[in-house]
């Protein structure tokens, strides 16, 4: 069995018609954070490319880094596997993938309120492949909404992140860079 990339919705998760196992592995995978956005899981980021059950209830999971030289794939697979253990698959096969390469537009709609209510602009949805030949696109401030933004730095506390500041209400803030 296998659960991927659901094209309508362009989120991650189970399909349907999988098994139990395949169901829980996906909810163990929900608990996995990102270590430098920990108000997402990696399935809200959309790391988590699919989760296969095959002979004797073995998992293989297909993990995306969200770029090539993100330092936190090694930390994300492991904790990958950590997860998969405690919930009753000790012998799951995390295997990254990077091809495709991962775009924000796999980001749920759940993970994009989950960044925007705490402090981070969310990418807009398509922007990942206009991302290098559109004008810059104005990113609204997430805490009063308006879009007199302006860019403070192009990296923010991490490189996935640019740093801005709101002309209207004063804040700074990170707006997630669009992949």
């Amino acid at each position: 069995m296998i659960a991927d990339l659901a094209a309508d919705q362009g989120v991650w998760g189970p399909g349907p018609g999988d098994g139990a196992a395949v169901g829980a592995a996906w909810e163990a995978l929900r608990t996995v954070m990102d270590p430098e956005i920990p108000v997402l899981s990696v399935v809200d980021l959309g790391m988590i490319r699919g989760v296969e059950a095959g002979e004797g209830g073995r998992l293989r999971v297909r993990l995306s880094p969200t770029y090539s030289g993100c330092p936190a794939t090694g930390i994300i697979a492991l904790e990958v596997a950590r997860a998969l253990d405690a919930a009753g698959f000790p012998n799951a096969e995390v295997v990254t993938e990077v091809a495709p390469p991962w775009t924000t537009d796999w980001i749920s709609p759940a993970g994009l309120d989950r960044l925007r209510e705490s402090g981070i602009a969310p990418p807009p949805r398509g922007a990942g492949k206009r991302a290098l030949v559109a004008p810059e696109e104005r990113i609204a401030c997430p805490r009063c909404g308006s879009t007199d933004t302006e860019v403070i730095s192009a990296f923010g506390s991490t490189a996935c992140k640019a740093l801005h500041r709101c002309r209207s209400c004063l804040e700074p803030f990170d707006s997630f860079k669009c992949i």
